[in-house]
């Protein structure tokens, strides 16, 4: 069985149950179960693999030890067990004092996860499909799991709300190629959804990896922090199945809590690759952590405050997807971009075509790239164009990597030397860019500008148009008539 098949079999059953209601809460009801059943087969490695390995779970616990028998426990005994044994052990991990890693990472994923379902039957049987029909421990079935992702994508039509999108792998994949992180530096998303940034930097850092000392090295240095806790249960399990074996470093909590002067040196990363909620609107107070000059509760805004504060100086580089309102926008934003020419490089942006986060919204957006030490001297920007017969992205015909080679050969390499002015580049300094106000949506100068003539002048051609129409459609029922006869 694939994994989207997989996925429609327990839906279709979790579908029948009276307490689960609606897409969110039937996909937060299968990972918990899905976490359970890879911490599981985590855990029968570590016990071959590390030393004197103890489970920070009771026994009675362990998924093998009443999930994994499909004869066992079932009907109103299992719901009981979940309710009032399983779930409240898991959720004290999370505070609880001498804990190991891997008990701190379990409790994190249960501190606020729920068990809806009411038919013990019923949960029986979405248990024994999981267990019967995937191996985690499976190369195959890993790479599959991917598959999960674009389900639980695909069901969440409420994905939209409040900029919460889904990046489209192309564009993940591009910004971490761009970047190009080395193994040592350490890499953030501070607002890392189900982990997609971060999978992507592990699987460009393994072709590093050259020993198991490497991949220690690997597993520290990714970090993330994700505020909603079914894309934080997600990411860890996505972390899980990318050999982030214990995913201590993605945090379930929200970044912008914290106040900004409070974030010191140590938190300081080299890289920050993330595309941060835009369009809504952060609780009363959150302001109150940023100085005066960013105090907004547009949440994309406080994002690129925070992400300016944690670069490393000199290192530090980023790459964000804003909408086009940050580029123009004013105000709070208008003191951010100032800062982002003053005392960064703004070196490029991206500035994708309406359709890329297609059906999720219609934004255009845009890929800003920058490093902290120097001030801009230029901002390049780049157009992508769709591709031939094309007039939009969609969920059937998505942006594509190849597309990318465009930007990939314009780039210039790592010193990004010889950039060319083209039909999709063109640069812009930061004096002219100071002087319209910081105002970055500047417009490709090479299009084509198409005359749409005077409106006047397009309703008389109209009103001719029409008026020939209807002669022509006289002179056809004349035709027929004359043919039939004169009959009507």
């Amino acid at each position: 069985m694939s994994i989207t098949t997989l996925i429609k079999s327990i839906q279709d059953i979790m579908r029948k149950d009276v307490g689960v209601d609606g897409d969110a809460q039937r996909i937060s009801q299968m990972v918990w179960l899905l976490f359970l059943k890879i911490f599981d087969d985590k855990e029968q490695e570590w016990q071959l693999t590390m030393r004197g390995y103890k489970s920070p779970l009771q026994s009675r616990f362990r998924w093998s030890n009443w999930a994994k028998n499909p004869e066992g426990i079932t009907g109103e005994e299992l719901i009981d067990f979940v309710n009032n044994d399983l779930f409240p052990a898991l959720k004290k991990l999370a505070t609880a004092a001498g804990i190991s890693p891997q008990g701190k990472v379990v409790g994190a994923v249960f501190e606020d996860a729920y068990n809806y379902m009411k038919s013990g039957t019923l949960l029986r049987q979405v248990i024994n499909i999981i267990e019967e029909d995937v191996d985690f421990n499976s190369s195959s079935d890993r790479h599959l799991f991917n598959d999960i992702y674009e389900k639980i994508l695909a069901d969440l039509q409420s994905a939209g709300n409040a900029g919460e999108y889904f990046t489209p792998r192309a564009v993940t994949q591009f910004m971490v190629d761009m970047l190009n992180p080395q193994l040592g530096e350490s890499i953030l998303d501070p607002a890392c959804g189900t982990g997609g940034f971060l999978t992507c930097a592990i699987e460009h850092l393994k072709k590093q990896v050259k020993n198991p000392d490497d991949l220690r090295t690997l597993q520290a240095c990714i970090h993330g922090v994700e505020k909603k806790s079914l894309p934080h249960m997600l990411a860890v399990t996505n972390m899980m199945l990318h050999d982030i074996d214990v995913p201590t470093n993605i945090r379930h909590d929200n970044t912008l809590s914290r106040p900004l002067k409070d974030y010191g040196p140590r938190d300081r990363v080299d890289i920050i690759i993330t595309n941060p909620p835009f369009g809504g609107m952060e609780e009363d107070g959150i302001e109150n952590n940023f100085p005066r000059k960013y105090q907004t509760r547009e949440t994309a805004d406080l994002f690129m405050a925070l992400i300016m504060h944690l670069l490393k100086h000199n290192t530090g580089r980023a790459a964000v997807v804003l909408p086009d309102g940050f580029l123009f926008g004013e105000g709070t934003k208008t003191n951010i971009k100032r800062e982002l020419l003053e005392e960064f490089n703004l070196h490029t942006i991206v500035r994708l075509p309406k359709g890329v986060f297609s059906p999720y919204t219609g934004i255009a957006t845009n890929i800003l790239f920058i490093e902290k030490g120097e001030p801009t001297k230029d901002v390049w920007f780049f157009e992508h164009p769709y591709p031939d017969g094309y007039k939009s992205y969609s969920r059937r015909n998505p942006l594509t990597i190849g597309e990318f080679d465009l930007e990939k050969s314009w780039w210039g390499g790592a010193e990004r030397k010889g950039r060319k002015t083209t039909e999709h580049a063109w640069k812009g300094s930061a004096k002219e860019l100071a002087e319209r106000n910081y105002n970055l949506d500047c417009k490709n100068p090479h299009e084509v500008e198409v005359n749409h003539r005077d409106p006047e002048e397009l309703m008389t051609e109209y009103q001719q148009i029409v008026q020939q129409l209807e002669a022509a459609q006289q002179a056809l029922k004349a035709e027929l008539m004359a043919c039939l006869g004169g009959k009507k």
